[in-house]
């Protein structure tokens, strides 16, 4: 009889998803994003010391971690009787400090840049590659989404570089046609 009872709630808890939740949140990962959000920026001609100035690298900083550690520190032993009893309990402090687990890292990479970045013509061979090698489950829309970005991110973590922003080489691997139409006319091409 229980079981008769809750199945017309899972039904009305099914239905209310449905209607209840905007479509919008109802898919995180169909979302498509509209800034970078972290500490990952893509910058034309800027990037480390020996950067070309013609290309676009993606700087991440990802922060320390730092861990509290709290001790006790025992400032008195407790006074105990001869016959087992304690006459006065030991007192204690509480230390608290902080360590760091993992240094703060910074990452400069090149990168395809923004233009194709945000380009659909872009995303979408890049969405079929993924998707060719395995990495990549959703459907090809052209859009940078969440779930773009956990395939990208895990097509390039076993080559060292756990980011969600598809790097030059990366890319390269994918067999991405790779061209900047400013660059080529400033090139005279």
């Amino acid at each position: 009889m229980r079981h008769l009872i809750l199945l017309p709630g899972l039904f009305a808890l099914a239905a209310c998803v449905t209607a209840c939740v905007p479509a919008s949140e109802r898919s995180a990962f169909a979302a498509p994003l509209t800034a970078r959000q972290g500490a990952i920026e893509v910058l034309r001609g800027a990037g480390p010391p020996d950067a070309d100035p013609s290309a676009c690298y993606a700087h991440e900083a990802t922060p320390a971690v730092i861990e509290t550690v709290m001790d006790q520190v025992m400032l008195q032993p407790p006074q105990i009787a001869t016959d087992g009893r304690v006459l006065e309990p030991a007192v204690f402090i509480t230390e608290t400090r902080q360590r760091i687990v993992e240094e703060r890292r910074e990452l400069w990479f090149q990168v395809p840049c923004e233009l194709q970045l945000d380009d659909p013509d872009f995303i979408a061979p890049l969405q079929r590659a993924l998707a060719a090698r395995g990495f990549y489950t959703g459907p090809v829309t052209g859009v940078m989404n969440r779930r773009t970005e956990r395939a990208v991110r895990d097509f390039q973590a076993p080559q060292g570089l756990d980011s969600p922003i598809l790097s030059l080489a990366a890319a390269r691997q994918l067999g991405l046609s790779l061209w900047n139409p400013d660059l080529a006319a400033a090139q005279g091409g």
